[in-house]
């Protein structure tokens, strides 16, 4: 079975967020099943030069778009079992940045359409399954439909498409229809991808692609209703069957505290007691906070935005710091988000920490160190720092949304599988009241908190489970 990957980011080459995480390792574990997945993504400028001169030229072709012809050439590069193809066009791909430019619809459609086009050349290569992911290969489906089942090859091909991010959809002028897409007399297409005066690429693929599919069972059917569809409930619903959620996993060697050389002692789920006091000294003189064993540290690590629950933190932030705990922040984003943390760690410097910055070493040292997460999200498709914390022995507070709600079970009914602490609704003395029952097992039940961390230490978050579900997935397809 062959499969092709169809992304914009994947870590090494390329990442801004989670997208490029999943990018970067979901293949290789599907690729390890015995499925041969290859990946293609765009050539970008801001692609590493140590990939980029061991990439090797394997084919060229010229791509129609709308009224223009543009140049693709395509490069190859194997990377930890994975072959990836890189599009190269440096008109549209040679900037200093992989997104914010005005003319990013045209540089997305050329992609999707060099993709397809590229197939054709590609020696030793052709797809039964492309899987695509995110608006940036929305177009993929579209133009396969459209513009390619004149091809005797093209028609035996399969499309699953993947939300990561359904606030980011892809949304342009209707004058993009003809000008760019060369769809402006396909009267099917413009109406799946019409979104009022505008088109909507994300729209179109959900629509054109035979699988539908997220990254959390939980998530995939909250986006069938209004309050997390983001205008797309009715197609969710109208395509239920075809849609299917699929918790993501993380790099459980890379997110080790067995082996992570930024933590000061490393430790596994037998010797996390240890472990976790010394780090947790490490982390409080770091910040400049007393080393005091007793006192529960509770961190957020995070990007500040309103999606991430922090309104419910800054309500409460006060009446929690009064009781005695550790507060400390990592992370950047909206301003106000950071001027509040920043403010209350004025007011209360014996007790507050906000690092306002993007530091993957003192990330890794949060989660060490660090006795709770807190990630009480508006919503979270899938969320990768609740596993991250638990592969730490850290245990998470979230609320119960997407795959925070897959992923952490509340141990405070008795259930058996309980990992951490979570609250149903979006109420931030919800949050407190969860906040301070893990406070009070902490600092009063030993032999319990031990146990859940033990617990949460040892649940598999690999790719394993997941590259299975997608093998399931393309199987059923073909």
């Amino acid at each position: 079975m062959n499969v092709l990957y169809a992304i914009f980011e994947a870590d090494p080459f390329i990442k801004t967020g989670g997208l490029g995480d999943v990018g970067g390792s979901l293949p290789a574990a599907i690729c390890k099943e015995g499925v041969d997945m290859r990946v293609i993504l765009p050539k970008l400028h801001t692609i590493p030069e140590q990939y980029r001169k061991r990439m090797k030229k394997v084919a060229e072709c010229t791509v129609p778009l709308g009224w223009r012809n543009q140049y693709c050439g395509v490069e190859m590069l194997k990377e930890k079992g994975v072959t990836y193809y890189f599009i190269d066009n440096e008109y549209y791909f040679k900037r200093e940045n992989p997104y914010g430019y005005g003319d990013d619809g045209e540089r997305i459609a050329y992609f999707s359409k060099a993709v397809l086009e590229c197939l054709q050349h590609i020696p030793g290569f052709f797809p039964d399954v492309i899987h695509c992911n995110d608006w940036h290969t929305a177009m993929i489906p579209v133009f396969l439909r459209e513009h390619y089942m004149e091809l005797e090859e093209y028609k035996k091909i399969k499309t699953v498409f993947s939300v990561h991010n359904l606030k980011f959809q892809g949304i342009y002028s209707g004058y993009m229809l003809g000008d760019v897409l060369g769809l402006h007399d396909v009267k099917n297409a413009a109406d799946q991808l019409k979104y009022g005066d505008a088109i909507n690429f994300m729209k179109g693929a959900l629509n054109y692609s035979d699988r539908l599919t997220t990254v959390s069972p939980t998530y995939a059917e909250e986006i069938c209703t209004s309050w997390y569809g983001e205008d797309m409930e009715d197609i969710f619903l109208r395509r239920h069957e075809v849609l299917s959620g699929i918790l993501n996993g993380i790099d459980v060697y890379k997110h080790s505290p067995g082996r992570d050389k930024n933590i000061v002692q490393k430790y596994n789920s037998t010797t996390f007691k240890a472990g976790k006091s010394a780090n947790k000294a490490a982390l409080q003189e770091e910040l400049g906070l007393a080393v005091d064993p007793d006192v529960p540290l509770i961190v957020l690590i995070s990007r500040l935005t309103e999606q991430k629950g922090l309104d419910l933190i800054t309500f409460i932030l006060e009446e929690l710091l009064a009781e005695d705990v550790q507060i400390a922040i990592l992370g950047v984003g909206d301003k106000d988000y950071e001027d509040a943390f920043k403010h209350f760690e004025n007011l209360m410097p014996d007790k507050m920490r906000a690092c306002i910055k993007f530091d993957l070493g003192l990330s890794a040292r949060f989660y060490a160190g660090a006795d709770m997460l807190l990630m009480p999200s508006r919503f979270e498709p899938c969320g990768l720092s609740q596993m991250i914390a638990m592969r730490y022995g850290t245990l998470p507070i979230v609320r119960q949304t997407g795959g925070l709600k897959d992923t952490v079970i509340d141990c405070r009914d008795g259930n058996p599988e309980g990992c951490g602490f979570a609250f149903p609704d979006f109420n931030a003395h919800e949050l407190l009241f969860a906040i301070k029952d893990a406070a009070e097992i902490y600092r009063n039940d030993k032999k319990r908190w031990d146990a859940l961390v033990k617990y949460a230490m040892k649940k598999d978050f690999s790719w394993k489970n997941s590259a299975k579900s997608y093998i399931e997935l393309y199987e059923e397809l073909i």
